[in-house]
């Protein structure tokens, strides 16, 4: 699993080995969930809904790139980092 972002106590993640539809892991103190690229929570809770909003700010923000890292994964090629929220 790679890291893409860290921004206010939210990581953001992609993982080589998981299948369709294109996600990535959240994490917020102890809590975690998996968000499409679109920001709908596929599984799981962040426990804050303002860790949730400011994760899907964020995606909102860098949908392009994510969508690249997806393919990069899918291709078994490195991930690059995306700038986090500020």
């Amino acid at each position: 699993m790679s890291e893409l972002a860290r921004f206010f106590g939210v990581v953001v993640r992609m993982h080589y080995w998981d299948r369709n539809p294109p996600h990535i892991h959240v994490e917020y103190q102890n809590d975690r969930a998996l968000l499409d690229f679109q920001g709908n929570v596929i599984r799981g809770d962040l426990g804050s809904r303002t860790a949730l909003g400011l994760a899907r700010d964020w995606i909102d923000l860098h949908f392009n790139e994510l969508e690249q890292n997806w393919a990069a994964v899918r291709a078994g090629r490195k991930l690059h980092p995306i700038e986090p929220l500020k």
